[in-house]
């Protein structure tokens, strides 16, 4: 029934253990933000031209946390150990391969191997993988010295089980939002720009008899000297914002180009965001579910808006769907930042991110006046 228990090395343990614990840390934080994966699966797969492939970004993404929440798993409870140790053997070259490459050549900036949780850059993820695949190798070596005293249809009833769980987990983030937000724009982050005031906008100035050159800070010089400005001309500029802290990088603008982000994000009321970064896969069910709550705001207090990366796509959207709020501009990945939904909803006041939301689970009137009057 039972097999013989085999005395495992306390160093293989040790390996073992560590090497289940980062894969099960890995999955974790890319199994709460499957569409971080996602996203970033997709960039290899254009990076690597493979774009056939790239409708199965998506479930190449849940495949991979899976297989690594698995093996993770495995390792750790000793499960399967023949199994798991070549899968992690074959995984941990397939990748360390990839992202020597990726290191190289700088094909995709961020691997996104620890979700959004850890940031390396791409040698430090080569140079991790490398550790990694030293302590599969090893493990594999020692295989039959990590057999568990379990019969094996058990071992993988538990594996299947306790793997299920966490598709069910995966799901729920993807269908929702995640759980856990590493980003910045995580609710109760303030997202307003400090230091604005001190940014300082340089001006140089050439004389044009003796090549003299002055810089001013703008608007201190005398543009209104008529005299002065005949005899010298402008020839470049610089910025100073060292001292801006900026909580983050979407910028917003106005289909003219003019920038409106201050204006939207830092709006001292509350305000809606109504983000897509793919304006063409929004649902008609959503549009009409956004265009009604804008009605039912219209003329309070609440400000509601839509910004999209779809400028190619905004005169058709208008046309079939012909919205009353305002259409804004801003970049694909800051809005997949925002909220990992396409269409999503994000509610702030004076900058501060109070809730956001999937599209799938849109809040109505009433659930934002619940918010509001918190």
């Amino acid at each position: 029934m039972y097999r013989k228990k085999v005395a495992e090395p306390a160093s293989i343990k040790t390996i073992r253990i560590i090497t289940g614990l980062v894969f099960l840390f890995s999955s974790f934080v890319k199994g709460v933000d499957p569409m971080g994966t996602y996203y970033r699966v997709a960039d290899y797969l254009d990076a690597y031209g493979w774009y056939a492939m790239k409708d199965f970004s998506l479930y190449i993404a849940i495949l991979l946390i899976t297989a690594e929440f698995l093996l993770g798993i495995a390792f750790l409870l000793k499960m399967k150990m023949k199994l798991a140790s070549l899968g992690m053997l074959i995984m941990m070259a397939f990748f360390t391969v990839v992202t020597y490459f990726d290191a190289v050549d700088n094909m995709v900036p961020d691997c996104g191997c620890f979700g959004e949780a850890v940031t390396l850059t791409n040698w430090q993820t080569f140079y991790k993988n490398i550790v990694l695949i030293i302590f599969a190798l090893i493990v594999f070596i020692y295989r039959s010295k990590t057999v568990r005293v379990m019969k094996g249809v058990l071992q993988f009833a538990v594996l299947i089980v306790i793997t299920g769980a966490f598709d069910v987990f995966i799901m729920y983030n993807y269908y929702n939002l995640p759980v856990i937000d590493f980003r910045d724009w995580k609710i109760g982050n303030d997202m307003k720009s400090e230091g604005r005031e001190t940014v300082k906008n340089y001006l140089v100035f050439k004389n044009i008899e003796t090549g003299e050159l002055k810089e001013f800070v703008s608007p201190d010089y005398p543009w209104n000297d008529s005299v002065w400005m005949s005899q010298w001309e402008f020839v470049d500029q610089r910025i100073d914002n060292s001292q801006l802290i900026q909580k983050h990088s979407l910028i917003i603008e106005d289909r003219d180009g003019n920038d409106v982000t201050v204006d939207v994000i830092e709006n001292p009321g509350y305000q809606l965001i109504f983000t897509s970064y793919e304006l063409a896969d929004v649902p008609d069910d959503i549009v009409k579910e956004a265009g009604n709550l804008y009605s039912h705001l219209e003329g309070s207090d609440v400000g509601f808006v839509m910004v999209t990366s779809s400028s190619d796509y905004i005169d058709e959207y208008s046309m079939e769907y012909n919205p009353k709020y305002d259409i804004y501009l801003g970049d694909d990945v800051e809005l997949e930042a925002m909220v990992r939904s396409n269409p999503g909803l994000v509610l702030l006041k004076n900058g501060v991110v109070i809730d956001k939301w999937n599209y799938r689970n849109f809040p109505d009137f009433n659930k934002i006046i619940e918010l509001i009057d918190k």
